[in-house]
């Protein structure tokens, strides 16, 4: 498994696990580019850049699924908390190219309905 390395000069990047996690701003909020496994083992990193994503509210976190692997259980119950606490300030969470695998798991677990699903990152 590949990872791509953390970015210095435009954005931040932090690993735990298998798990990758790329911050970069844009003109709604910020893009949160996900690479490798969401599971029990890495969710922290999840939770680490998108506290600081959501500290602002009536922002949008879009979720570049592009490079995510996996995700379990943990990694969509997770994703569905954040999206919820979105919601109570005004926010969004989007998710935007998810891998065949990972897509399935929310058609699967009706998570489609949850978020909002772009076929492109922004910028």
């Amino acid at each position: 498994m590949t990872h791509r390395p953390p970015k210095t000069q435009n954005g931040t990047a932090g690993q735990v696990g298998r798990l990758t996690v790329e911050a970069q701003p844009w003109a709604e909020g910020t893009i949160l580019a996900l690479y490798g496994e969401l599971d029990l083992d890495t969710v922290a990193g999840l939770h680490a850049a998108l506290d600081p994503a959501l500290a602002e509210p009536a922002t949008v976190v879009v979720i570049d699924c592009a490079g995510l692997e996996f995700c379990d259980s943990t990694g969509l119950n997770a994703l569905l908390r954040a999206q919820a606490r979105a919601a109570a300030d005004d926010s969004r969470i989007e998710l935007a190219r998810p891998l065949p695998l990972v897509l399935r798991m929310l058609e699967l677990t009706g998570a489609t309905d949850a978020f909002p699903i772009r076929d492109a990152v922004p910028g």
